[in-house]
C-alpha cells in the first residue's frame, strides 16, 4: 500500500509512521533523508541539491522530483511506501501520481493526521528533550531526563512565537494539497488528538488494513 502522510508539525507524524513501519514492513520514505542520502552518496542528483542546500536556498520542486523518482525505484518500496514530507504542493503531488502511475502502483490514499492548532501549540511549546540522550518528553519531567537524568532543555525552535509561524506556513502550504487529496477522493483523515495506540487502531481500521 502506498500513502502519503500529511499533518502539522507535532501532529504525531512521526510516531504514526515509526509504529506504521514496525507494523507492516512499508518503506518510509522522507524527503530529508532522501536529500541526505543522495548528497552523502554523491549521485548527480545529490551533487546538484548540494549546491542549493549549501546556499541556503530551497531545493527546487523539480529536483526534489527527480531524487523522488529515483528513489521509489529501489527495491526496498515494492512492498508499500510511506510518504513523508513529499509532496509538499499540488505540483509534487501530480508529479508523484505520475511516477506512480507509471510503476503500476497507485497511491492508495492519503491520510491526515488531524489536531486543532491550539492543542499542537500548547503540545510543542510545553516539549523537552534530553541533552544526554536525546530523549523527548515534556515539562512534567521536570528537569531531569527520566531516561538517563541528563538535563532535559527546550529546543529553540519550540516557543510559541515560532510554533505559530511554523503552523501558519504549513496552513498556506498545505491545505490546496489536502484540497488537492479530496477531490482526489483519496483523503482519510483521523482524529490524533488521542493515545498514539488508538489512534494508530482507527487509521488501520480507516485504511483495511
Amino acid at each position: 500500500m502506498n500513502i502519503v502522510l500529511l499533518g502539522a508539525p507535532g501532529a504525531g507524524k512521526g510516531t504514526q509512521a515509526a509504529k506504521l513501519v514496525e507494523k507492516f514492513g512499508m518503506c518510509h520514505i522522507s524527503t530529508g533523508d532522501i536529500l541526505r542520502a543522495a548528497v552523502r552518496d554523491q549521485t548527480e542528483l545529490g551533487v546538484k541539491a548540494k549546491g542549493f542546500m549549501d546556499a541556503g536556498e530551497l531545493v527546487p520542486d523539480e529536483l526534489i522530483i527527480d531524487l523522488m523518482k529515483e528513489r521509489i525505484q529501489q527495491p526496498d518500496t515494492q512492498a508499500g511506501v510511506l510518504f513523508d514530507g513529499f509532496p509538499r504542493t499540488t505540483t509534487q503531488a501530480v508529479a508523484l501520481d505520475g511516477m506512480l502511475s507509471q510503476l503500476e502502483r497507485p497511491l492508495d490514499a492519503a491520510l491526515l493526521i488531524d489536531v486543532d492548532f491550539e492543542v499542537i501549540v500548547k503540545r510543542l511549546t510545553s516539549r523537552r528533550m534530553c541533552r544526554e540522550c536525546g530523549f523527548i518528553g515534556s515539562e512534567s519531567d521536570g528537569a531531569s531526563c527520566p531516561k538517563c537524568s541528563g538535563e532535559m532543555y527546550q529546543r529553540d525552535d519550540d516557543n510559541e512565537t515560532t510554533v505559530r509561524n511554523r503552523l501558519d506556513v504549513y496552513e498556506k502550504s498545505t491545505a490546496p494539497l489536502i484540497d488537492y487529496y479530496r477531490g482526489s477522493d483519496l483523503l482519510v483523515a483521523v482524529d490524533g488528538d488521542r493515545d498514539p495506540n488508538v489512534v494508530l487502531d482507527d487509521i488501520v481500521a480507516k485504511l483495511n488494513l
